[in-house]
């Protein structure tokens, strides 16, 4: 894990199709040491296009922060344990961060990671279905 003025904080947007798929998610990305922070928002609608056709459904969104090095091991923990074919997992880079903050963020999620075990065996009970 970098040191903290060498790391660059990341924000990923995920969305799930429930609050509890959404707080296992959370709880998995968090418990794994993937993400230091996982804020669950109120439910919203989302319109999107799927297999051709158009789709209205509530979704819940996921802002998880993290470091960019741990993307590839969050997009891989989310996919396994997501509801959805294709899950949202977007990464928005953060420009500006104060230096306490990403020091308490690199902190977080630093090399005590627990691993793939500890992600799935958090987030055991997400069910599996189709997309929206």
């Amino acid at each position: 894990m970098p040191e903290s003025k060498d790391a660059e904080a990341i924000v990923v947007l995920i969305t799930a199709g429930s609050r509890e798929e959404a707080a296992r998610l959370a709880e998995m990305l968090v418990g794994a040491r993937l993400a230091a922070c996982v804020q669950i928002m109120p439910e919203m609608q989302s319109v999107y296009r799927w297999k051709g056709k158009v789709h209205r459904e509530p979704e819940i969104l996921l802002l998880a922060k993290t470091v960019r090095t741990n993307f590839v091991e969050l997009e891989r923990e989310v996919r396994a344990l997501h509801s959805y074919e294709t899950p949202e997992i977007v990464a928005l880079p953060v420009t500006d961060v104060s230096t306490s903050y990403l020091a308490w963020l690199v902190g977080t999620v630093g090399p005590q990671r627990r691993g793939r075990s500890k992600a799935h065996a958090v987030a055991a009970g997400v069910e599996r279905g189709s997309q929206g």
